[in-house]
């Protein structure tokens, strides 16, 4: 399958509206090592490349959640979709915790786990950040309290 053509007035509309954060984990482009458009729903499960079907994604979390679209639940054994940057606030689904986000709904823990916000080289980057005033940047905390 053929990655779709986005072009640049869509790239920039995307990363534009995302005040180019992650809209996964928060973390600003210049802190990462750089932001992708992200296809929220992936073609290959039907979704379109419009722009309420892209996010602005740092490479980790593209990466980890690729094409799925949701997990189990362990302790439930329900399957939850992600979370949506489009239909979903940050806060309802997330709070930070010194250096982890911690999940606060099924959708948030499925998303967390999955694009593993939690793992040891994650919160330490985002503690480093923490430690020189970066993150949560003000575009994020404004995020994390919608």
């Amino acid at each position: 399958m053929s990655r779709p053509y986005i072009n640049v007035e869509l790239r920039r509309l995307v990363a534009v509206r995302a005040d180019r954060l992650c809209e996964y984990c928060l973390i600003t482009e210049a802190d990462s090592s750089g932001c992708q458009v992200d296809h929220i729903i992936s073609i290959k499960h039907g979704g379109e490349t419009t722009a309420d079907n892209l996010a602005y994604a740092c490479i980790f979390c593209n990466l980890q959640k690729g094409t799925d679209l949701g997990s189990i639940v362990w302790r439930t054994g329900e399957l939850v979709r992600f979370f949506n940057p489009r239909r979903d606030s940050w806060g309802e689904h997330f709070r930070l915790d010194k250096a982890a986000i911690q999940p606060i709904t099924d959708i948030g823990e499925v998303t967390a786990r999955i694009l593993e916000f939690n793992h040891n080289e994650r919160i330490r980057e985002r503690q480093l950040l923490i430690e020189v005033g970066a993150y949560p940047s003000p575009a994020a905390q404004q995020r994390m309290t919608q």
